[in-house]
């Protein structure tokens, strides 16, 4: 009942300075929050000069730029200002803006503000019918409060079939990322594109986040933009693993070599964040939060890794861990849609798995409900022989942009980590399946090779 007389007064100053903050907060961080709010809040509503400073602007460049100021954009507009008194007071209410970031009752405020500007547009409507209800300008009457009552309404109503044919066929209806790997990116249509998730399946050991890492080091090198979370292995171990695979230089040799590195990597025009949250602590929630910052700083993600999504906290609502973990994977997914980003990870498959020569769907631990949810799931195979002949099988399982139940062949290197993954009617893939089907000459030959490298 507070809040409803609160919601109810001309200007937000009821609801007091923190409050008014985290609209700022919510401004900045919501980009279909500041684009459904942005015709019916005024700058006015705040209670101070600083306030209103901040809404006027970021208002602005959404109505120009179609998306939300950035830290450097709010320095410069703010730099701009003469009044030193005012700058210094503004200063202050950005820093506290950015600090409620990650509160957990922006929804609650989002929803709030909403009424309240909702509320507003419809007293005013209310207002000015007086004066036509005298004069009997009764359609008018009914116009105004038509048009103050879908005030602050979603306004992406979906695609409009009729009017949107060239849309469908545009090049640019699916912005895909690819993976580097052509006889895969050619099974996906071109790669994984944004709002999309791709699930990598793999015993434990076998290299699912060595595979990971290849996805991110080959978008990288293409310019792209790459945020890699990891919540089992250190930042700074995963960055070496990047430095392996992009390099080609064997992980054990990599200190040794410190300035071919750097002469390498300094190459790449990619940007890579490496963020690590211990097992169980973080959530999709979490990772939704980082990217937000991410994007608060200038930068714009172009591809999403998590290192695995089986180690993300769940919610706790559901006590059957594997409802909990198709939920998991749920707003994973979601987080793709929402951000419109490109999502993979990778989850584990059971240990029987091991002995397989291609892992299939019903080798997914816990729950089904992963291959459900993702857009694209591959699963890697290694056997013991194949772990010394530096072979394994990549089996596509699901696949929304093409065929499926396919398995390539694949070399997999592991001084340095890096894969590749081949047609099996090329010459190198007619090589390896040869290979992979006669582990045990293969194997004899390796022994007897190495012992003679040995005697020698």
């Amino acid at each position: 009942m507070q809040w409803q007389q609160r919601v109810m007064n001309d200007r937000l100053s009821e609801f007091g300075y923190t409050f008014q903050i985290k609209i700022i907060t919510c401004l900045i961080k919501d980009k279909q929050f500041l684009q459904q709010i942005n015709d019916i809040l005024k700058d006015s509503y705040f209670e101070n000069e600083s306030n209103q400073f901040l809404v006027s602007t970021i208002k602005d460049y959404f109505i120009k730029y179609k998306s939300q100021p950035t830290a450097e954009v709010l320095k410069v507009k703010i730099s701009e200002i003469t009044d030193e008194v005012l700058k210094k007071s503004i200063v202050s209410n950005v820093k506290d803006a950015y600090r409620y970031l990650d509160s957990a009752d922006l929804d609650f405020v989002m929803e709030q503000t909403l009424d309240f500007c909702k509320n507003k547009v419809l007293k005013n409507a209310i207002v000015d019918s007086v004066e036509l209800l005298k004069h009997g300008k009764y359609d008018e009457i009914k116009s105004k409060i038509d048009k103050a009552m879908v005030a602050g309404a979603e306004r992406n109503v979906g695609h409009e079939y009729v009017k949107s044919i060239d849309d469908r066929y545009n090049q640019a209806a699916r912005h895909v990322l690819p993976t580097g790997w052509d006889v895969i990116d050619n099974l996906m249509d071109g790669g994984l594109g944004k709002g999309e998730l791709g699930v990598v399946v793999a015993p434990a050991g076998i290299g699912k986040s060595f595979l990971l890492v290849n996805l991110g080091a080959n978008v990288i090198k293409q310019s792209k933009n790459v945020l890699h979370y990891t919540l089992e292995l250190n930042e700074a171990y995963v960055g070496l693993r990047y430095d392996s695979v992009i390099t080609g230089i064997p992980d054990q040799e990599l200190k040794y070599n410190i300035d071919a590195v750097k002469e390498r990597v300094n190459k790449i025009k990619g940007n890579l964040i490496i963020k690590h949250y211990p097992t169980k602590t973080a959530a999709v929630s979490t990772i939704a939060s980082h990217i937000e910052r991410y994007r608060i700083l200038g930068r714009e993600p172009d591809m999403i890794l998590v290192d695995y999504a089986d180690l993300l906290r769940g919610s706790g609502q559901n006590k059957d861990y594997r409802l909990e973990l198709g939920n998991i994977y749920e707003e994973l997914r979601g987080l793709a849609g929402t951000m419109d980003i490109p999502v993979w990870t990778a989850s584990q498959s059971n240990r029987s798995s091991l002995s397989e020569d291609v892992i299939q769907a019903d080798k997914i631990a816990e729950s089904y409900s992963k291959i459900m949810t993702a857009d694209f799931v591959m699963s890697l195979s290694r056997k013991i022989e194949d772990k010394v002949a530096g072979t394994g099988r990549i089996h596509v399982i699901k696949n929304r942009f093409g065929p499926d139940g396919i398995t390539f062949p694949s070399q997999i290197n592991t001084n340095n980590g890096s894969f590749e993954v081949f047609d099996e009617k090329s010459v190198r893939g007619a090589e390896l399946k040869t290979q992979m089907g006669n582990h045990e000459e293969y194997l004899r030959k390796e022994m007897k090779k190495r012992f003679e490298e040995l005697d020698n």
